[in-house]
């Protein structure tokens, strides 16, 4: 597999995960969250705000009670890269260790709309 990787990253950015309410409650206990794509990629799989509804869409339809968090690249105590891993042009960023929770800045409820689409909360 050829790995394109994008470094892009600035003081201040913020990237976004979604997450099933029942894991954000085990992070809590836990003190870090290490979802399954950790230990079977390597990463923690993100999104740029622009990119969330599409993530939404083709990897959660169907879910309900989802979580996004939001996270400040600059708290991060793991590396990020933006990679195209299957080289269409879209750079995603990944996380390659735990999510520390103090890098979490924001935790919002992730739900669809009345047209029964994902819709982003305001701040996001």
């Amino acid at each position: 597999m050829v790995v394109h990787t994008l470094q892009t990253l600035r003081y201040g950015d913020l990237i976004y995960h979604i997450l099933p309410r029942a894991d954000w409650k085990t992070a809590k206990k836990t003190g870090d969250y290490r979802p399954a794509s950790l230990e079977s990629q390597g990463f923690i799989h993100f999104s740029r705000a622009e990119q969330v509804l599409q993530v939404a869409e083709n990897f959660y339809s169907g879910m309900k009670d989802l979580l996004l968090l939001t996270v400040a690249v600059d708290k991060l105590k793991d590396e990020v890269r933006y990679e195209d891993l299957l080289g269409e042009g879209q750079f995603f960023p990944h996380l390659y260790g735990p999510l520390n929770l103090d890098a979490v800045v924001a935790v919002d409820q992730f739900s669809l709309d009345d047209t029964g689409k994902f819709a982003l909360p305001q701040k996001a």
